[in-house]
């Protein structure tokens, strides 16, 4: 159970700074981001940090604000966890 609840905090660390990064690139602040996305800053700073285990209905108000794909980000952030090959990522 440990081990899993590792991946899943790694999956969310990647995916919120995958969301960061997205962010960045549109020259966004966090409040920014937060408006568009009708979301309060610190929970938006939350999710870049990856302490927030987000929902769907979240992930798409703020890939919406970020026009940008969910799913996206999501393979990305599986893909840091899982590695290039798709295995697991040693501890």
């Amino acid at each position: 159970m440990q081990k899993n609840k590792k991946s899943n905090d790694l999956f969310l660390a990647y995916l919120g700074e995958s969301l960061r990064q997205r962010r960045i690139e549109l020259l966004l602040s966090q409040e920014q981001l937060a408006v568009l996305a009708k979301l309060h800053r610190t929970y938006v700073t939350e999710v870049e940090n990856g302490l927030r285990n987000i929902s769907m209905t979240t992930l798409l108000k703020i890939t919406k604000a970020l026009k940008s794909n969910p799913s996206l980000h999501m393979k990305e952030a599986e893909k840091a966890v899982n590695g290039p090959n798709g295995s697991k990522e040693k501890s």
